[in-house]
């Protein structure tokens, strides 16, 4: 697929920004939006916690499983289409979940949400790749990590508005209008490009064993059979998992165009990128449990527990945009390591409890800087320097699996860590010490990335 360059400042370039930006923070604003809606979920359909947790983990897994399959099929039909699709998806999901008559409609609508929500991202990540010069590319993809920040500021504000003005339905009927504008000016903002010439047939083998191979990770992760079905599981989902890992290796390698290039895992800087993004991942996903250490060790109210993380979630805004401006000055290394030190002295500071309230709210804004840019821009332009052309698309739904991964590992293991090391704030003190410790280990990993990738190399094919 050729690349197109659009100007910076000219009326299609803003077009173009209007709809991808609008697109990712309607989907990164029902991620964050979900939270304050399951207490009116669980009383509307009389459901206990258990099935209640359903709603985070069908969004989760229906993403996960569509990413790769949406961003292979950009890189086969083009961007436009796949991205107008996910759009499509995403409001009928939250269609089918506003007029749910039952928990299992909203259900099956949260996985209809998540197969729209898994290509959102990659594909304006590969649109950005594809129709912008190198120097602005660095720009756009911070402000992307920025909108997803902005989403988690407004999230739960904006929930708790909804439902005390309107109720539940409305969180989803909003996003509607939302999508309508998006298709109506995507169709006329978005390059339409394709490969030329007869492509192969599509990888099903590779789309099913993969789809196997997460449901069995996100069941070994979450124990969400075991929690439906009382019985100890995941010893066995994780067995699958085991398995299913070189099966799917296998099958790629045998497929005439993979969903996942095997290959690609053989540049030391791309597999090297995407390890790095696990653990950009499991940074971003422990900020979740550092409420229980502000309720726990500083006695804050539960209903008050989420202002105490605006000012770690107002410098992650902060960290994205700087990050993304000083990309093609810095470069992506210096930015990744700054990103990962910032995490484990945020981490570390936080796991410290004599500093009292006041340290503790100083010491979420290094993990907010942090997360800011190691989610930005940076390890995404490593993938586009790095991955062929031809799949583009591809290595940022990587980045996508990856981070979600990542981010799912760190919720189960603070939990086990601070189960394991006692009740209380000591528990999550050592969990957030151990944390800090992994990623400073990412902060070393990080040196090993090539020194110059601070502008964007001509493209491979």
């Amino acid at each position: 697929m050729s690349s197109v360059s659009i100007p910076a400042g000219t009326p299609a370039y803003r077009r173009l920004m209007t709809v991808l930006f609008i697109g990712v923070f309607m989907s990164a604003l029902d991620t964050a939006i979900i939270a304050p809606a399951i207490p009116a979920l669980r009383e509307a359909f009389q459901i206990d916690n258990r099935r209640v947790g359903l709603v985070m983990i069908a969004f989760i897994l229906a993403s996960l499983c569509s990413t790769a399959p949406l961003a292979s099929l950009g890189d086969r039909y083009g961007r436009r289409p796949i991205y107008l699709i996910s759009i499509s998806l995403f409001a009928l999901g939250s269609l089918v979940i506003a007029l749910a008559p039952t928990f299992w409609a909203v259900v099956l609508g949260r996985v209809i949400q998540g197969m729209g929500g898994g290509g959102i991202i990659p594909t304006a990540s590969a649109v950005i790749a594809d129709a912008l010069p190198p120097k602005e590319r660095g720009r756009a993809l911070g402000l992307i990590g920025a909108t997803y920040g902005m989403a988690f500021v407004l999230g739960p504000p904006l929930a708790g508005l909804v439902m005390v003005t309107l109720d539940w339905h409305w969180i989803f009927l909003a996003n509607l209008p939302i999508a309508a504008y998006v298709l109506f000016l995507g169709a006329r903002a978005l390059p339409s490009q394709r490969p030329a010439g007869v492509l192969p047939a599509l990888d099903w083998r590779g789309i099913v064993v993969l789809f196997l191979l997460l449901s069995a990770l996100v069941a070994s992760v979450t124990r969400v059979l075991d929690d439906m079905s009382g019985q100890r599981v995941w010893p066995f989902t994780l067995a699958a998992l085991i398995v299913l890992l070189p099966l799917f290796v296998w099958v790629e390698k045998r497929a005439e165009q993979p969903l996942i290039p095997i290959s690609m895992f053989a540049n030391r800087q791309l597999s090297l990128t995407y390890f790095l993004t696990l653990g950009a991942g499991f940074g971003m996903g422990s900020v979740v449990f550092l409420t229980s250490i502000a309720t726990l060790a500083y006695a804050v109210a539960r209903q008050n527990a989420g202002f105490v993380l605006l000012p770690m979630v107002l410098c992650s805004i902060i960290g994205s945009m700087g990050a993304g401006r000083l990309l093609n000055r810095l470069g992506a290394r210096v930015l990744i390591v700054a990103g990962f030190a910032l995490l484990s002295l945020g981490y570390g500071a936080c796991a410290y409890t004599g500093f009292g309230l006041w340290g503790f709210l100083l010491a979420t804004m290094p993990v907010g800087l942090g997360v800011g840019v190691v989610v930005s821009g940076a390890l995404r332009t490593i993938a586009i320097e790095e991955a062929p052309l031809a799949f583009r698309g591809t290595a940022q739904g990587l980045i996508n699996i990856c981070t979600s991964i990542g981010t799912l590992l760190s919720a189960a293991t603070i939990g086990a860590l601070a189960d394991f090391s006692g009740q209380g704030a000591a528990g999550f003190s050592v969990a957030y010490e151990v944390v800090a410790v992994l990623m400073a280990g990412m902060l070393l990993l990080a040196l090993g990335l090539r020194k110059n990738s601070a502008a964007l190399k001509p493209a491979k094919v």
